[in-house]
C-alpha cells in the first residue's frame, strides 16, 4: 500500500498536475478557450454549479466563454486552500474556495485519467456558494 495519499499506485503524482488544470480552467485563458477546455472535459463530464444548475460537456464548454472569469480585462478568480488527494489509480479529488467579483464559493472536483494521451481531466464539479457571514 502506498503511504502517500497524494501519489497514486503508479507513482504519478496526480494531484499536482489536477491542480494545474485545474487552475488552467479558473484562468481566462482557460474559460476562453474551446480547445483548452475540450482537452480539459472528460467526455462523460457534469458539473452542479453554484446556482444548482446542472451542466453537461458541451454545454459548459459553449456557456465558459460568455461567463464571468473569462475576460482578460473582468473579474478573475481568487482561489484558496486547494487540496487534493488520490482516491484510486487515476482518480484524483480537490477541495478549495474561489472568491469572484465578491461572491465565495466551496469547490469540489473530480478528475480522472483514463489514458497518458488524454492526461488528467475534470470528470466532475460542483460549487456551493458561501453565505455572507
Amino acid at each position: 500500500m502506498n503511504a502517500n495519499p497524494n501519489v497514486n499506485a503508479n507513482g504519478e503524482d496526480g494531484v499536482a498536475e489536477a491542480i494545474e488544470r485545474e487552475l488552467q480552467l479558473l484562468s481566462p485563458a482557460g474559460r476562453s478557450s474551446r480547445e483548452l477546455a475540450e482537452r480539459l472535459l472528460d467526455p462523460e463530464f457534469t458539473e452542479v454549479g453554484t446556482s444548482g444548475r446542472r451542466w453537461d460537456r458541451e454545454s459548459m464548454i459553449s456557456a465558459l466563454p460568455a461567463m464571468q472569469g473569462a475576460s482578460e480585462d473582468g473579474p478573475r478568480f481568487t482561489h484558496s486552500e486547494m487540496t487534493g488527494t488520490v482516491l484510486a489509480p487515476g482518480i484524483v479529488h480537490l477541495t478549495f474556495e474561489t472568491v469572484l467579483d465578491g461572491t465565495r464559493a466551496r469547490r469540489s472536483s473530480i478528475w480522472r485519467k483514463v489514458d497518458e494521451e488524454s492526461g488528467w481531466r475534470m470528470y466532475y464539479h460542483q460549487s456551493t456558494p458561501v453565505p455572507e457571514a
